[in-house]
């Protein structure tokens, strides 16, 4: 069967479409490397990659911003460490995830990171009921 089209094949009334066998090919797959070969594999990818990489410049403005966004998060963080509550664990991890990808491109903007510095310390509001129980 030439290339990859799809064979009909007549099922009574319906018609089922079978995509044929993928042909082998003389490429080494990963199931046939040994670990020492992916390791190599991975190291030379790696290094490839590294190689190819494009470095971004930061303007004076933004890497102000990143460092006042950095003092704030960390003095959020200093002065929430004797606070009790289930929404204070869950607010100082989503700080020090923020800290740990100050790198990657996509940022929160100003009113996110101003309810992230928050988190902490504004406890959740507590949830209405209909429970008129007295």
């Amino acid at each position: 069967m030439p290339g990859n089209a799809a064979v009909p094949l007549a099922c009574g009334f319906a018609e089922l479409w079978a995509l044929p066998e993928p042909k082998e090919d003389n490429v080494a797959t990963r199931s046939n490397l040994t670990p020492l070969q992916e390791a190599e594999a991975r190291r030379l990818a790696a290094q490839e990659s590294k190689a190819n990489k494009v470095q971004r410049e930061h303007s004076e403005e933004e890497k102000a911003l990143r460092k006042d966004r950095v003092v704030k998060a960390k003095d959020a963080l200093a002065r929430s460490v004797g606070l009790k509550g289930d929404h204070v664990a869950a607010g100082r991890q989503a700080l020090k995830t923020y800290l740990q990808r100050l790198n990657e491109p996509k940022q929160p903007d100003e009113a996110a990171f101003e309810a992230l510095i928050e988190a902490p310390f504004k406890a959740p509001p507590k949830k209405k009921t209909n429970d008129r129980r007295f």
